[in-house]
């Protein structure tokens, strides 16, 4: 890793959640170093600390010396480090036995000199998951743009959104991809056709009329694996992998994709018990985890699910949630837009523009 990379992923202590999200993100390595100002390794903040806070309830504005407190005392708290001097053997050993996915090289004064990854050591496996790209939508907020073209095949940085999104999953080790169509289906179909030209096996779903987003999943076969489904209008960066693993770990039926949202009030909100006023706040700001429109679904769901029949989404999650059943949240801390409005369009736009994302 060199000098500019390890900046990406460094912050000082007194940055803020927020901005350590930032790191994590463009690093696209899941941790942030956090280092003085000579870069002596102070701790290391995952994506999996972040998502914690986040389900916590921890300000986004606040330090990331809150998190490293956070840490203390738990299992993720002490930052395992690796010297210069250690093999590469010696470094996938040390990861496979702790379960880490990287360590900081640190030199004989604790300053981070690298960053071992586990990913460029081992080669990364297939996810055995089949994923599911929603792209029958008529996108009529988007209108005329959408008139004659599929919303997932509005250019985004000179490429289809749906290409971008294809992209993500073979990166992340995911092969078999289905797609439910309905307007404009063979302006899909013509540009991706079976999918070997971008790295996966594509197969289509033609929904002959509007059945939602959990009726669509009806018209495709059980699978005998997790099933990834992903909005066709989403531009993320998001960790599939991570995402399984918490997945796997809580044992869920199903696993919304989260995102803090906050509305900032206008005015100031009173707080009373009957008539008695107990606190006003000026214009806060209410937090909110809304869903990012990705979802992980076992097979056993598809008990739940009608066939031929309209049934949204939030059907199947409230139908889940009051047989008891397991239904878990993983916040989206990557770069996640929803190209909703024309708006959405134009901010992936100038983000693509300034990141420089290739076309």
């Amino acid at each position: 890793m060199n000098d500019r990379e390890l900046q990406q992923l460094s912050v000082l202590p007194i940055a803020s959640v927020r901005e350590v999200m930032r790191a994590i993100d463009l690093a696209g390595s899941g941790i942030a170093l956090v280092v003085d100002a000579e870069r002596h390794l102070l701790g290391t903040i995952t994506d999996g600390d972040v998502r914690r806070a986040i389900l916590a309830g921890v300000d986004l504005g606040g330090s990331v010396s809150e998190l490293l407190v956070r840490k203390a005392g738990t299992v993720h708290s002490t930052a395992i480090t690796g010297t210069a001097s250690m093999t590469t053997e010696e470094l996938k050993t040390l990861m496979l036995k702790k379960g880490l996915r990287h360590i900081p090289i640190v030199g004989a004064d604790n300053r981070v000199v690298d960053l071992a990854r586990l990913d460029d050591l081992v080669p990364a496996a297939a996810l055995d998951v089949h994923a599911v790209i929603m792209a029958g939508g008529f996108g009529t907020r988007m209108l005329p743009l959408t008139a004659e073209t599929p919303k997932p095949m509005l250019l985004v940085g000179g490429k289809p959104l749906m290409e971008r999104t294809l992209e993500q999953l073979r990166q992340a080790g995911i092969r078999r991809v289905t797609v439910t169509t309905h307007h404009k289906p063979e302006k899909i179909r013509d540009y991706f056709g079976d999918g070997r030209a971008f790295g996966v096996e594509l197969q289509y779903i033609h929904e002959t009329e509007p059945l939602g987003t959990g009726g669509s999943l009806g018209l495709i076969p059980v699978p005998a694996q997790p099933l990834l489904v992903i909005n066709g209008d989403i531009l993320t960066q998001v960790d599939f992998r991570a995402m399984l693993l918490q997945h796997v770990e809580h044992a869920a039926e199903m696993t919304i994709a989260v995102r803090r949202y906050g509305v900032k009030v206008a005015y100031g909100v009173v707080e009373c018990e009957g008539a008695r006023v107990c606190a006003l706040k000026e214009k806060p700001e209410m937090r909110f985890l809304v869903n990012a429109g990705i979802y992980l679904l076992e097979p056993s769901v598809y008990d739940v699910i009608p066939r031929g029949k309209r049934f949204d989404m939030t059907d199947l999650v409230q139908w889940l949630l009051d047989a008891g059943r397991g239904v878990v949240s993983f916040p989206v801390i990557e770069y996640w837009v929803d190209i909703g409005q024309p708006a959405d369009y134009q901010r992936a736009q100038d983000d693509a523009n300034r990141e420089g994302w290739e076309a």
